[in-house]
């Protein structure tokens, strides 16, 4: 079992970012730069797809979190992205996506495809890294922890939600129910998920049904209109208020 090494540090804008290792898997640890001894719960996110752990989307998000909540936030690169080299299988699933937009074909298939294939490899990381940051004290092993995750993000964070137990509270969107709809079916912890009604990859009715596969009794749907990279910003905003109501901090 692999150690968590950080392996450098910074901080701006009331936000302490340390960066770290978790044996070959590289990661992000942000935190508020006040009282960064005391405890505050975590909320874990990953990245969408062909993005990176301290790609503008995660630190703009991460910004809310610390910032507005106080919380911890951690994300690590999921396989073949950022700082982690491509595989061979990485490279042609990605030239068979480029191939099928070339042709105006469906993306969905190939992307469903690779991303499940990314989350078989991703979650046990995911889990691993979860334990290691919990043995840090401004954590520690019985805190609150929440997920975020949207589109590549989701299709990760379905499957890890499914079997941890330690996560409480998630926040998803944009992705298809395949694969993931069996998987949602075994959550039952609060839920916001937000879909893009003029999405062009993925239709109101596949968007729909992941989240009505959800066994949450508490769950929120999130629906504006736009394409499918058109979510709002304000969407951010709301979910770091569901984090501060459901880990239990005052935004």
């Amino acid at each position: 079992m692999y150690s968590l090494q950080f392996t450098a540090e910074s901080s701006s804008n009331g936000m302490l970012q340390r960066e770290f290792t978790m044996g070959d898997v590289p990661g992000v640890l942000w935190s508020p730069t006040a009282g960064v001894a005391g405890r505050a719960p975590l909320v874990l996110m990953a990245h969408g797809g062909g993005n990176h752990k301290k790609h503008p989307a995660m630190a703009g998000r991460a910004q809310r979190v610390v910032t507005g909540c106080g919380f911890h936030v951690a994300v690590i690169d999921a396989p073949g992205h950022g700082d982690r080299p491509r595989s061979a299988h990485d490279e042609e699933e990605i030239a068979e996506l480029y191939r099928a937009r070339a042709a105006g074909e469906p993306e969905g298939p190939v992307v469903v495809r690779y991303n499940d294939h990314l989350a078989q490899l991703a979650v046990p990381e995911y889990r691993a890294t979860l334990d290691a940051l919990q043995e840090l004290p401004e954590i520690g092993a019985d805190g609150p922890v929440g997920f975020w995750g949207i589109n590549m993000g989701t299709a990760i964070g379905v499957p890890l939600v499914a079997i941890e137990p330690r996560i409480t509270a998630a926040v998803f969107g944009q992705h298809w129910p395949d694969v993931l709809a069996e998987k949602a079916k075994r959550i039952s912890i609060p839920v916001e998920f937000a879909m893009q009604w003029d999405d062009e990859h993925i239709s109101r009715e596949e968007s729909l049904a992941l989240f009505d596969a959800f066994a949450s009794k508490e769950k929120s749907l999130h629906v504006n209109s736009g394409r499918h990279k058109e979510l709002p910003r304000f969407e951010a905003d709301s979910a770091v208020r569901f984090f501060a109501r459901h880990l239990r901090a005052v935004p």
